[in-house]
């Protein structure tokens, strides 16, 4: 996959984008490297002391750039000379935050994205005599609900995840180290087709019972239940994030009991996917059981996040969030049960919601892996 997608898919998302700023009485969007920058223009340029500065007006008028003249190379790859966006770059000595300002209305209107430093928060409102309002409401409606080139991305990451959780027998054994095997597995993401391995979470045994534990010295032992969580992007930025949970050979009754109802409530809430139905109901489809079960008090999180070129963005799948799912929205489900100091198990798939119902990326089985010991 090419490092970013046509110059159409960006064009139709900056029109989009302002005619949101619009709608919501703004005069302009001001965004700086980061997700919404990636997502509006395809560009991976960083964030430095120096700014650069997408600025993308609500009338519908050609955006530009401000960008630091040593940094112009940061957005040869970017979509922003195919669409004629004017690079306006600045040298040292020049106040770039001035020169934001000179490109708007004034008194204007902004909205910033969330990842602007406050390095430059704070004189671009100085400069432009007014505070920003945060730009997430506009950018969250664009980059919730999933185009078709980025929803092919995200199976693409999808099916290579999965590849490496089918070869998880190479590397989970006991005997080695969490930290071994984590080195395997990030090796894996990588040959399975990422562009590197974002996070690698290896909890066995009581690291299990975790949920955000990563990697350690611990050695393996037989009997071990072992939570593996694992992801990262491919190009042109997106990500995959997939949990299994193995066993060190078989498993106790009390054990495989326990996993069976989660992999029960995980399948409860993939099945109530489904355009209309809000992001709360699909936390509950997968909580109910569970607390049905006697296990509320041991899933401790939400039951899933949004996913894309962030691992974790909205829509968030947790008690209170009402908005309705949309065709389109890609979140994971991954409710998990966490015993402390005994072990801990977390299934989780990254699914799109279609007119139907919904999709799931993931494809490996979810239930208890049992590895033989060697």
């Amino acid at each position: 996959m090419t490092s970013r997608f046509p110059s159409s898919v960006y064009r139709t998302r900056l029109d989009r984008a302002a005619a949101l700023a619009a709608e919501a009485g703004l005069d302009a969007l001001l965004i700086t490297p980061g997700p919404d920058l990636r997502y509006l223009l395809g560009s991976r340029a960083e964030s430095f002391e120096r700014l650069t500065c997408l600025v993308v007006p609500a009338d519908g008028t050609p955006a530009s750039v401000v960008v630091p003249r040593i940094e112009l190379a940061a957005l040869k790859d970017s979509a922003a000379a195919d669409l004629g966006i004017e690079l306006r770059d600045w040298v040292d000595g020049v106040n770039p935050h001035q020169a934001v300002a000179a490109l708007l209305p004034g008194p204007a209107r902004t909205a910033v994205t969330d990842a602007m430093p406050a390095l430059h928060l704070v004189p671009l409102t100085e400069a432009l005599g007014a505070m920003p309002v945060l730009a997430t409401a506009v950018l969250r409606e664009l980059r919730m609900t999933k185009d078709d080139a980025e929803i092919g991305a995200l199976r693409t990451a999808g099916a290579a995840i999965d590849r490496v959780h089918a070869r998880m027998g190479e590397f989970l054994a006991a005997g080695r180290t969490e930290a071994q095997v984590a080195a395997d597995i990030s090796a894996a993401i990588l040959e399975e087709g990422h562009t590197e391995a974002a996070f690698v979470i290896v909890g066995s045994g009581p690291h299990g019972a975790d949920p955000h534990h990563e990697v350690s010295e611990r050695v393996i032992e037989e009997g071990d239940v072992v939570v593996i969580d694992i992801g990262g992007p491919v190009e042109p930025g997106y990500n995959s994030d997939s949990t299994r949970t193995y066993c060190i050979g078989e498993p106790s009754d009390s054990v495989a009991a326990t996993v069976a109802v989660l992999e029960r409530a995980q399948q409860a809430a993939v099945d109530a996917v489904r355009p209309g139905v809000t992001a709360e109901s699909i936390d509950a489809a997968a909580r109910d059981i569970l607390v049905d079960a006697g296990y509320g008090d041991v899933f401790v999180h939400r039951t899933g996040h949004g996913i894309g070129l962030s691992v974790h963005e909205e829509p968030y799948i947790v008690a209170g969030n009402d908005i309705p799912l949309e065709v389109g929205m890609a979140f994971s489900i991954e409710p998990g049960v966490y015993f402390t100091g005994e072990w801990g198990a977390r299934i989780e798939d990254i699914v799109i919601v279609t007119p139907e119902g919904c999709e799931s990326v993931n494809t490996r089985p979810h239930g208890l892996t049992v590895l033989p010991v060697r």
